[in-house]
């Protein structure tokens, strides 16, 4: 895309964004409705056992290939024929791209994205961290980043969110790990200038933005739950840890996370963080931070890891076996596993031999399989229906009703 194409297809979005509607956010439903395609808003019927297309689709899938669909992966490289080898080979569900995956410009990296889609009809979820600034992974977004933003009027943020989720979704990338719904007002804190907000309030109310922003471009994903900003140090070397107790949690970090859940954000990514009050188990492999989570904050879309190379990362030897991490990971609760840093071709089919191993032997019940393949396959129908379209909000309690709204904006 020239420079100028962008520059109108970034004011077109801006301008609509400023638009701040009160019924744009999205109400949480019990569990993820089917979706709409935007040609077609009458949802899905289910079959004639009650089955909604995602869970059919599973219901269709081998062990092995309900395993390989809850596995994100990635290779560091950008030529096509090896990444296209790669998905082939693995079936994965997802798959990351890293800074080693992004070509010089736009047109070649929407060649990268096509070549990763094996079967057009189940797309992975093609997945980036396009934060802006600090973490940014498209060098061509040049828009406000979350430093420049965590002082700004939610509807600045809107703006910067849904010019940056256009940037996104044209490359051909439906998933956005982009909104850090961390909260802290330390300046030497690691996730400081990552951050959208000093302050919960604050925070709460740019996280939401940022989720309206991105509708429609992008399947949202809010980071790092429960909070980085209460646990000081890097978790991409440490386990950080905090003796914050859970009715404080709920007080203070919790509300941006709990504002994105009530905005309609897809996915839930669990950090590497330990609420040693809650759990001594950092947040990624605990059951207990899953169910508040799912009772608690209501969230009804996809739970993934952050980076399982990470915990490898930390030095602890009971995090030593990326296997053991990612099948205690689906466990606790997670729906997709995430697998980067020290990241093979190897990697994602080791980890699904593990899976199965694991749901053969009764270690992991085939339902919290069964439940978290449904939950990944529904993005990944959405967004074979969406096509070029605006993707549907899978959160939504009615996606044609919000689909509507949309439009109308």
């Amino acid at each position: 895309m020239t420079a100028a194409r962008r520059s109108l297809l970034l004011a077109a979005v801006v301008a609509a964004a400023a638009i701040v509607c009160a019924s744009c956010a999205a109400t949480p439903t019990a569990k993820p409705s089917p979706t709409s395609s935007p040609s077609d808003t009458t949802t899905p019927t289910p079959d004639a056992a009650g089955l909604s297309p995602a869970e059919q689709a599973v219901s269709s899938m081998s062990l092995r290939e309900r395993a390989a669909s809850v596995v994100m992966g990635h290779i560091p490289t950008t030529d096509a024929a090896a990444l296209r080898s790669y998905m082939e080979s693995t079936g994965a569900g997802g798959f990351l791209l890293m800074g080693a995956n992004i070509p010089e410009d736009e047109a070649a990296l929407e060649e990268i994205t096509a070549s990763l889609t094996v079967d057009p009809a189940q797309p992975p979820l093609i997945a980036i961290d396009q934060e802006g600034g600090d973490v940014s992974r498209l060098p061509w977004d040049d828009l406000a980043s979350p430093l420049e933003l965590q002082q700004a009027d939610p509807a600045t943020v809107e703006a910067a969110y849904a010019g940056r989720s256009a940037l996104v979704r044209q490359a051909g990338i439906p998933v956005n790990f982009g909104i850090v719904a961390d909260v802290t007002a330390d300046p030497n804190s690691f996730i400081h200038r990552r951050v959208l907000g000093t302050t919960p309030d604050m925070a709460a109310a740019h996280v939401a933005a940022a989720v309206n922003g991105e509708k429609g471009n992008v399947f949202s994903t809010l980071k790092h739950f429960p909070g980085h900003g209460a646990a000081p140090g890097d978790s991409h070397s440490s386990i950080p840890s905090t003796t914050m107790p859970l009715d404080q949690w709920r007080a203070t970090d919790a509300l941006p996370f709990e504002a994105g859940v009530d905005a309609g954000a897809e996915l839930l990514m669990f950090g590497h963080l330990a609420y040693i009050s809650v759990d001594p188990a950092p947040a990624s492999l605990s059951p207990e931070w899953h169910r508040i989570a799912r009772d608690e904050l209501g969230f009804d879309g996809v739970t993934i890891t952050d980076d399982l190379g990470m915990l490898e990362g930390s030095g602890l030897p009971e995090y030593a076996d990326p296997v053991a991490n990612a099948v205690n990971a689906l466990a606790a609760g997670n729906d997709m596993l995430l697998t980067v840093v020290s990241s093979t071709p190897d990697t994602a089919p080791q980890i699904v031999d593990g899976i199965v191993a694991a749901v053969e032997s009764g270690a992991v019940p085939a339902e919290r399989l069964e439940e978290a393949a449904t939950r990944v396959m529904e993005l990944r129908l959405a967004v074979a229906e969406a096509g070029d379209g605006e993707l549907p909000c899978t959160t939504c309690a009615d996606p044609a009703e919000w689909l509507s709204r949309q439009r109308s904006r």
